[in-house]
């Protein structure tokens, strides 16, 4: 397939340019600093998603099968460019006639309201007493502004015509790939508190070409708690 990758020197966007690359795929890197970008395999697009012209990401585009998006705040300063970056992204794909787009957001966000989920559930199916009651009250109070840009983000992309998928991953590590991990459609995994970035980016590859994943909401994490910790704490190496 002819992919692009958006932010493909981030945390999570280096993984799916170097997966995707690896698998074979015809990748275009959309960066901000190409020199972050060690050994390009392709064609590489300078952008600010914080302020990106469709017509460039449009050019970008051409001829691509899918975009990849591993876009978000690195920073308070950098809140609002998941929305406003997908806004683009979104307007550029019309343009280039691309429909599909896969892209990253975060466990706590099926809980925040929105204009498109104004009434959304108050605790995380996913989540277990402890959760609900203390990191996830937590993690809502100090990344509010994060979580609301996200969820404007998924509310742009349910409003629509594309086959989107979104993957709302928990706290991310910086670990090897395992591909030893559950997803849950539209919750959070059950227990699950932790994943890395590069499984993060195998299962978002994963779905790229799978139509039962289009218009779908994923959680992502290692397989509960204990697995968790463990995989946190760096126990039991690779798999």
């Amino acid at each position: 397939m002819r992919l692009a990758v958006i932010g493909a020197t981030g945390g999570i966007g280096r993984h799916l340019y170097a997966q995707a690359v690896a698998a074979g795929h015809e990748v275009t890197a959309v960066v901000r600093d190409p020199r972050r970008l060690p050994r390009p395999h392709g064609p590489v697009s300078t952008v600010d998603l914080s302020a990106a012209d469709p017509a460039t990401l449009a050019g970008a585009f051409a001829g691509c099968d899918a975009v990849l998006s591993g876009l978000g705040a690195r920073s308070v300063e950098e809140t609002g460019i998941a929305l406003r970056g997908t806004r683009a992204v979104v307007d550029a794909m019309r343009v280039a006639g691309v429909r599909r787009i896969v892209v990253v957001s975060a466990a706590s966000v099926g809980t925040v309201a929105s204009p498109g989920r104004p009434d959304p559930p108050r605790h995380n199916p996913g989540d277990g007493f402890v959760l609900r009651h203390t990191a996830a009250r937590l993690a809502k109070l100090f990344f509010r502004r994060y979580y609301a840009d996200l969820a404007l983000m998924e509310d742009l992309l349910r409003d629509s015509d594309l086959d989107w998928t979104v993957s709302r991953p928990p706290r991310l590590l910086d670990r090897p790939l395992t591909g030893r991990y559950r997803v849950v459609e539209e919750w959070n995994v059950r227990g699950g508190l932790f994943i890395g970035r590069a499984d993060v980016a195998h299962h978002m590859l994963s779905t790229v070409d799978n139509p039962e994943a289009f218009r779908k909401v994923y959680g992502i994490a290692y397989d509960g708690a204990v697995e968790s910790l463990r995989r946190w704490a760096g126990v039991g190496g690779r798999r």
